[in-house]
């Protein structure tokens, strides 16, 4: 099995507070069958909105702008990059408008 980041981006899942508490029921079933099946490393976590952003010497502070912004990330494993694909079909967020963007992690050595 290989690694593969799932970084998080989009979608509108915020609502009243039942509504919220439904949308995180639905994502914690989602990593418990992910789990289940050995396909789950790190679960990850949620990201603020905030931050810098250093390039070279120069630190400037976020916001990042709206297409660039990830909400959150997860490492799964899978067989490859089709089969990483084939399980973030399953990604809550999907419901709510957003995308799940899929890269593999390189090994060193």
């Amino acid at each position: 099995m290989n690694e593969y980041l799932y970084l998080y981006r989009g979608g509108n899942p915020m609502g009243s507070p039942e509504e919220m508490q439904k949308t995180m029921k639905v994502w914690m079933g989602w990593f418990e069958e992910l789990g289940k099946k050995g396909n789950l490393k790190d679960g990850g976590q949620p990201l603020d909105k905030g931050g810098k952003i250093v390039k070279g010497k120069s630190v400037t502070d976020g916001p990042f702008a709206e297409k660039d912004l990830v909400g959150g990330y997860s490492l799964v494993l899978a067989k490859d990059l089709a089969h990483a694909a084939e399980l973030a079909k399953g990604c809550p967020l999907l419901q709510h408008g957003g995308q799940v963007e899929i890269r593999p992690v390189l090994k060193m050595g």
